[in-house]
């Protein structure tokens, strides 16, 4: 496969700059699930935003995209973008004012499907202020978005959807190449596994692009880790994709988790805290599922590169966990705290969270 161009997210004068493509680390995209129409006049709702983005960021989000639906949406985005030093991404569908909108604050990245947009000076005018800003542009391509042509040798069964995906992406790249923009990324996603991967595939044997790699309502958490895991393992084992999102009927939260994991087990993201927990049974013992509700965030916010166990049950919890750096398993009124699989403390159930903590913060 082609070695990536390098495409920077972050405009001229902001400090929030990522570099994607080339030998740079696959980052972790999210998309922001409610409105940001009211912005502006609701001081409690953008505190609350940019707590959550905060939160965000330290589970191992570096890029998080905003639909931007209209005008109040783009002030919108502009105050949040304001305010945190994470590289946003205004997602824009067929009015390019709205682009032009965003480009006033500091938005990181217009994504925009030129096929929608309307005729080529509209393209223009976009490319034209993201050249300004020195902001990228992101093209999204997805099955339901295909040209009438090529929809048509499709259902005619004279081309595979995940070739017309592809095609229908080179094509919108022809439109920046003819404005002599460069700081493109594409995507193109499908709800189908294979046909995202085929897809993605066919693109990175042609183009120097960096891909955004993602599986397009790919379903509730379970099915929606599944595809996007078989999609991103197949992608990332043959070094396609600069950037991923697990797009999940599900939070943001569970997104940036899914992606960090997948990462993790490809090899690719090795940092922070690796988090096992067993799935618990009939011997009940410690409550293992509210525990990893109540710790979950903190231990993934954690730069530490350590291996924490959350085990149900004293007889097998430090043996199954031998090789963490810290354990925590329990019986019906007793917990062990237990380091590299020798236990170092027995404990009251009760006080299982405080003394977790104090030895959480000794690592």
């Amino acid at each position: 496969m082609k070695k990536t161009r390098v495409v920077t997210i972050g405009g001229k004068h902001d400090i929030r700059k990522i570099n994607i493509g080339g030998n740079n680390p696959v980052t972790i995209q999210t998309m922001w699930k409610e409105g940001i129409t009211d912005i502006s006049e609701n001081s409690d709702k953008l505190l609350s935003i940019l707590k959550r983005i905060n939160t965000l960021k330290s589970l191992g989000c570096d890029i998080i995209r905003f639909a931007v639906p209209d005008v109040n949406s783009a002030k919108g985005l502009s105050v949040i973008a304001e305010h945190t030093d994470v590289p946003l991404v205004a997602d824009i569908h067929f009015d390019y004012k709205l682009a032009l909108e965003c480009l006033k604050g500091f938005v990181s990245v217009i994504r925009i499907n030129p096929g929608n947009i309307g005729n080529k000076e509209r393209v223009r005018a976009v490319v034209e202020a993201c050249k300004e800003k020195g902001t990228a542009i992101r093209i999204g391509v997805n099955t339901g978005s295909l040209p009438k042509d090529l929809e048509k040798l499709v259902l005619d069964g004279k081309l595979k959807r995940a070739e017309a995906l592809a095609q229908t992406a080179l094509r919108e790249v022809e439109v920046f190449d003819e404005f002599s923009f460069k700081d493109v990324v594409v995507s193109m996603k499908s709800s189908s596994v294979s046909e995202t991967i085929e897809a993605n595939k066919a693109f990175s044997e042609i183009s120097d692009i960096p891909l955004h790699i993602g599986v397009t309502e790919a379903g509730p958490l379970i099915s929606g880790i599944v595809k996007s895991t078989i999609a991103f393992t197949e992608l990332l084992k043959n070094n396609i994709g600069s950037t991923i999102r697990v797009s999940l009927s599900s939070s943001p939260e569970n997104e940036v988790l899914a992606g960090r994991e997948i990462l993790h087990e490809c090899g690719l993201r090795n940092d922070g805290v690796t988090l096992i927990s067993c799935p618990r049974c009939g011997r009940i013992g410690f409550d293992v599922h509210s525990f990893v509700a109540r710790w979950q965030n903190e231990l993934y916010s954690l730069k530490k590169n350590v291996t924490i166990a959350v085990m149900g049950c004293i007889v097998n919890g430090p043996g199954e966990g031998k090789h963490a750096d810290l354990g925590i398993a329990g019986g019906a009124d007793k917990v062990i705290i237990f380091k590299k699989g020798k236990i170092i403390r027995t404990i009251p159930a009760e006080d299982a969270d405080t003394e977790f903590r104090k030895e959480l913060e000794s690592l």
